[in-house]
Order: structure tokens, then C-alpha cells, then sequence
């Protein structure tokens, strides 16, 4: 009786212990992940930490929506209405100063993808043969924020070519049925599906190529949240971290996660493509060897006097950049 009694209290120890880490599982805090844009190969890496369990091993329950240009979602995260935003710091360094509450806790893309482009065959190799064209712009998107940067580098004028504007798909659809000659895009996105659409060759201008070369897409919180919030902030950084590690190390296993929350994503060979043109852009030869999101200090500075110089921000700016990135929430 003895032994069964043992067998008994030692079952239901455990049937406890199994209850308890239900409750617990269910006590993860909920987090949204608003991202820059329509689902694309840079967003891959998420799902895939989110699929194996990196962000819920840190006591997160992450939702991850799709968004509508930098612009909206840094004002989401401003709002509250996100937790988190995946979207271009150059962007939310022009909104932060002029008095935005949010800050970039990572910068994963430390190198633009930023581009403008068009097919091959209109022969626009050089920003000098854009006077005369037509280009597609997202009016709120990080590109447009940062295409006067690119215009006043290379001598460009607003006048020197004609606009049209449109969402995502209208942009693109505006290449692909000729409407535009060029839009701007990322050099891992858009000339993948221009190309996909097209099947012809897509000529790339990389703003980078101009002296253009802002850091990119980063985590943004809300500043509240960066101190009201810290833990959640630091366990999310942690996770997000260990998702770019693993794209890295697998960027098929990344995309085919994206594709089983979204299969109409994009085509799986191109999102491949995609996501390895991004994983160079994790690093510069100053954080090469690093673990993903340590954007320099200096690099954060230099991109903030850069848009002092052709950006229009305030010159104050400059003094404000521990108010802009903080690299404390990142994993050790």
C-alpha cells in the first residue's frame, strides 16, 4: 500500500508541475511586430525564430503584421498600437527629431539595400540618365524619405523627372506595364519581382553607391516602453538575435517558415535569393564577426550628420543620438 501511495502522490507531483508549466506557457506577454512593408525575403528570419520557438522561450507571444512603409509603422509604435516596429532607422531618426517618442533598440541592416530601378533595356545605368523619366514612389515609405539624400548627391532636381505614385503592387505593377521607367525599391526585393513578372534583366542603382549609405532597417520601441518595458525589450532582442543566427546558418529553413504563415509571400526560390543578398547587409567591415544588430555608434553618428547635411534634420540632432539607439537591450 505503502509503494502504491508513493506511486500515487508522485504522479500527481507531477501532474502539478505539468499544470503549472501550462499556466505559465499561458502567462507569456503578448508582443506585436509591425513590420516595414508587405511580406518579403528580409522579413523571413522571424518566422522562423517565432516557428522554432526562440521568441516563446523568451516568455513572448509574438504577432507579426505586415505593414505599409516605415513611416506608418514607426507611427504605430509611437501610438502603442505596436510593441515593436521593423522599419528603416533613417526614417525614425527624422521622425525622433522632430519629437517622435521612439528609439531604435537594433540595426540590423547596416549597410541600404536602397535603390532605384528599372529594366535593363531603358538603359538607366547612372543617376544622370534618370532627367527625363518617370519613377514610382509609396509616399510614406522609407525610400521616399530618403531619396532627397540620393537626388542632392548626385545633382538630381524633383524637376528633372516626373513621379507617380502608388502603393506596393501599383509600383511595381507601374514598371512592369511600362507605365514608370524606374521605382524605388530594395536591391533584394522588387527587381526579384520585376524580374519574376517580366522575365527580363532589371538594371539596379544602389544608393549606397553615392555615398548614401544610412543604416537600414532596426528594431524600434516607443522610449516609454524602453524604460517601462526593459525586460520585454531585452528578451525580444535576445530572440530576434538568435533568428538572424539561425537564417544565416539556414536561409531555406527561414523562407519555408514565412511560407507556411503566408504562402502567397512571394515564390520560394526568389525569397531565397532575396533573403541571401540581405545577409551581407547584416554587417559592416567594422562588425563583421559580430552577432547580428551592433550597429557602431559611429556608424549611427555618421548617418545622423548625413542627414543633417541632405535630409533636412535639425543640426541639434547631433546631440541627441543616446536618445535615438541604445545598444543596452542587445543579448551579451
Amino acid at each position: 500500500m505503502r509503494s502504491t501511495h508513493s506511486h500515487w502522490m508522485l504522479a500527481a507531483a507531477l501532474a502539478g508541475l505539468l499544470a503549472t508549466g501550462g499556466a505559465f506557457a499561458q502567462t507569456r506577454e503578448k508582443a506585436v511586430l509591425m513590420l516595414n512593408w508587405y511580406l518579403y525575403s528580409e522579413h523571413a528570419p522571424f518566422f522562423l525564430g517565432r516557428e522554432r520557438g526562440y521568441f516563446a522561450d523568451e516568455g513572448i507571444d509574438l504577432e507579426i503584421q505586415e505593414g505599409r512603409g516605415s513611416g506608418p509603422t514607426i507611427q504605430a509604435v509611437a501610438a502603442g498600437t505596436a510593441t515593436f516596429g521593423y522599419a528603416d532607422v533613417a526614417t525614425m531618426i527624422k521622425a525622433a527629431a522632430k519629437g517622435a517618442p521612439v528609439m531604435t533598440v537594433g540595426v540590423l541592416l547596416q549597410t541600404s539595400p536602397m535603390s532605384v530601378m528599372g529594366l535593363a533595356e531603358k538603359n538607366i545605368r547612372l543617376p544622370a540618365d534618370i532627367k527625363g523619366r518617370t519613377v514610382a514612389i509609396t509616399p510614406g515609405d522609407s525610400m521616399t524619405q530618403v531619396w532627397p539624400l540620393f537626388l542632392k548627391k548626385t545633382g538630381l532636381k524633383e524637376t528633372d523627372f516626373k513621379t507617380v505614385a502608388g502603393d506596393a503592387q501599383t509600383k511595381l505593377n507601374a514598371v512592369i506595364n511600362g507605365q514608370a521607367d524606374l521605382l524605388l525599391g530594395y536591391l533584394m526585393d522588387q527587381n526579384m519581382r520585376i524580374q519574376d513578372a517580366t522575365h527580363k534583366p532589371v538594371q539596379v542603382i544602389a544608393f549606397s553607391d553615392y555615398g548614401v549609405n544610412l543604416v537600414s532597417s532596426g528594431i524600434i520601441v516607443a522610449r516609454s516602453s524602453a524604460k517601462s518595458r526593459a525586460d520585454l525589450v531585452r528578451h525580444f532582442m535576445a530572440a530576434a538575435t538568435r533568428s538572424m543566427e539561425a537564417a544565416e546558418q539556414n536561409p531555406e529553413a527561414a523562407v519555408d517558415a514565412m511560407l507556411k504563415t503566408n504562402p502567397k509571400s512571394g515564390q520560394r526560390d526568389t525569397l531565397i535569393t532575396g533573403l541571401k543578398l540581405t545577409l551581407p547587409l547584416y554587417h559592416t567591415a567594422e562588425t563583421r564577426g559580430q552577432r547580428p544588430y551592433r550597429a557602431t555608434r559611429k556608424n549611427f553618428a555618421d548617418s545622423v550628420d548625413m542627414l543633417i547635411e541632405y535630409g533636412g534634420v535639425d543640426r541639434a540632432a547631433s546631440a541627441s543620438i543616446d536618445e535615438f539607439y541604445s545598444a543596452e537591450f542587445l543579448p551579451r
